[in-house]
């Protein structure tokens, strides 16, 4: 009796893994939680605070309007022809999609980087030893 006890295995139930929306669904609201600063950034925090309080003072009259202002005159058509020719929305563009990018694991990128040496040393020493073969085929046929 205590042998088929012992013998029976515990089954144990398995979650099924997340589909890669509902991994990116998780990284923005991760992303949307603020985040815990470090004693670095506490400091870098604190130290632009003036400026902080500069934009703070930036939306007050009279400088509110001075921003205004600006904004009108870089969003004239010589300036936005000018973004366009510099590429600056593509660069904005791309980068908002980089941070959608759902990136591998420092693992994964390991095991995937040594499959692909792996598999360029095989298939370069294959073209090698085809190499060889067909050099030593050429010599003694078409030159003999």
């Amino acid at each position: 009796m205590a042998e088929s006890d012992t013998s029976r295995r515990k089954r144990v139930l398995r979650t099924p893994s997340e589909t890669v929306r509902e991994k990116a669904d998780k990284v923005r609201d991760l992303a949307a939680q603020p985040k815990k600063r470090g004693k670095i950034r506490s400091f870098f925090a604190w130290l632009f605070t003036p400026l902080k309080v500069f934009g703070w003072i930036a939306h007050r009259p009279p400088l509110k309007q001075v921003g205004h202002g600006l904004r009108w005159f870089f969003s004239l058509r010589l300036f936005r022809l000018l973004a366009f020719l510099l590429g600056l929305r593509y660069l904005r563009d791309s980068w908002q999609e980089l941070k959608l990018v759902t990136w591998p694991s420092a693992k994964l990128s390991r095991q995937l980087t040594t499959a692909v040496v792996i598999f360029a040393v095989i298939f370069g020493g294959l073209i090698y030893v085809a190499d060889l073969g067909l050099n030593k085929l050429f010599k003694e046929v078409v030159i003999k």
